[in-house]
């Protein structure tokens, strides 16, 4: 559940929960083994780890602050937090979110501040995966937190606007780590290419530059995606009787490239943003390749046809009736085919939406009319559009003076709908696009026979 590293041997005993040293690695993956030892074997990270960078000045002051570290997974995290423990000389404990418990935070808690009545000296506790915690277990960490009992690095690939608590939140400097550029990911690679004490202790020169780049494409700036994919090939190169590693032998290990998508998370809502900004600004390229994108990575396929149905009314409008029947006739079709054929009519309706001529006039009224609705509250209906189902009702006005429109020329009637104090209010405003131009025309002309009769009164 934990993990302590006991930096200092005259301090306290350790906690009575799991106590390793990482140092034992020979039967461990490579990107174990070649974790960094030092902040200097950190490649990437630099806007935290640069000369002046914050990281880099809370470390060289000696002086580490609560954080959470935020990023996508191979990025450091946990490397970079036993690092600092190592450089300011701090004892470092560890919690997988995903198996501690308020017992296991409360005894790491207990240890720490024995410790620090011993010595004086901080513990540095690191939760791995903090967003898996609850909120009891993170309201389990806060007082500790806030009386310095304990240093808090928290690590999540999830937004920690979401995922942590605010009083949590509150008390700790966020700092997001990036995916790893291919600059980064190639030195990764040399080194592990080349060290002979934990890499695959192998020349310089055993990687092809297009081995290099297959692995730096496949792993998408996740480094221990990278290593895992080297330690494969070169012994599937090994296997081969090749001296060196070849892009093939890359492709052979990879296998398939996984797709980074987490359906509840930053990359879903990312990603499922990007195809529908596509789609609106009229890239049907772009929009099928996020669409497959979300079809690779096991998207429920129903859910981008509900996406698909929204967009057709909210960004194609009455520009393009037919796109709403589209959207829906391709949400009928994938229920009715399934995967793999229903990604046909999935591609058909992205080009068409993509496509089509655009308006979100009527969106846009809905949303003025929303607005208008909460702020005047439940203003009456006017008496000649009240139902009169009775005779008493009729005595008192309702329906009296109501022209049925389709007794009159061009189905048309010059009269008010609105409440009386929003008459002559105008909140759907057509665009030129498509066949809103002959809405609009149609809407001006009748507009302005209300205009007129309003001034003869």
């Amino acid at each position: 559940m934990s993990e302590e590293l006991e930096l200092f041997p005259k301090e306290p005993p350790a906690d009575p929960i799991v106590t390793t040293s990482p140092e034992k690695l020979e039967d461990a993956p490579l990107a174990e083994r070649m974790r960094p030892r030092v902040l200097a074997e950190v490649h990437g990270q630099d806007h935290l780890l640069g000369p002046g960078k914050l990281l880099r000045s809370m470390v060289d002051a000696g002086r580490i602050h609560s954080l959470l570290f935020w990023g996508p997974p191979g990025t450091g995290k946990t490397t970079l937090a036993r690092l600092i423990a190592r450089e300011v000389e701090v004892s470092f404990v560890a919690l997988s979110a995903v198996l501690a418990g308020v017992k296991d935070i409360r005894t790491a808690v207990e240890s720490a501040r024995m410790r620090r009545q011993a010595t004086g000296r901080p513990t540095l506790v690191f939760v791995d995966e903090i967003h898996r915690f609850n909120k009891s277990q993170q309201d389990a960490l806060l007082p500790h937190v806030e009386a310095g009992v304990i240093t808090l690095i928290g690590a999540t690939t999830e937004n920690p606007s979401f995922e942590v608590n605010a009083p949590l939140l509150s008390r700790t400097r966020v700092l997001t780590l990036v995916s790893l550029t291919p600059d980064a990911m190639r030195k990764i690679l040399d080194r592990a290419c080349q060290d002979k004490e934990r890499g695959l202790g192998l020349s310089a020169d055993v990687m092809t530059d297009a081995a290099a780049e297959a692995i730096v494409g496949h792993a998408q700036g996740d480094a221990r995606i990278a290593l895992g994919a080297l330690e494969i090939a070169a012994e599937v190169s090994s296997g081969c009787g090749d001296d060196r590693i070849q892009a093939e032998h890359v492709a052979e290990a990879a296998q398939r490239k996984s797709l980074r998508y987490d359906a509840h998370g930053d990359q879903h809502y990312d990603i499922v943003s990007a195809f529908i900004k596509s789609m609106r600004g009229s890239d049907p390229d772009a929009a099928l390749y996020w669409m497959v994108r979300m079809l690779e990575a096991g998207e429920d396929p129903k859910f981008i046809a509900r996406r698909m149905v929204i967009f057709a009314s909210e960004d194609v409008g009455n520009a393009d009736p037919e796109a709403l029947r589209i959207a829906l006739a391709v949400k009928d079709a994938v229920h009715f085919t399934g995967l793999p054929e229903g990604r046909i009519p999935l591609a058909q309706g992205v080009t068409y939406l993509a496509t089509a001529e655009k308006s979100n006039a009527s969106y846009k009224a809905l949303g003025a009319v929303t607005a208008e609705v909460r702020s005047s509250g439940s203003l009456g209906v006017p008496l000649h559009l009240r139902n009169a189902p009775t005779a008493f009702l009729k005595d008192q006005g309702h329906g009296h003076g109501y022209q049925y429109p389709h007794d009159h020329e061009d189905h048309h009637v010059v009269a008010n709908y609105l409440p009386e104090s929003l008459e002559g209010r105008q909140f759907y405003e057509p665009g030129g696009q498509g066949r809103e131009q002959s809405i609009g025309a149609r809407l001006r002309d009748w507009r302005a026979a209300v205009r007129e009769k309003r001034q003869r009164r």
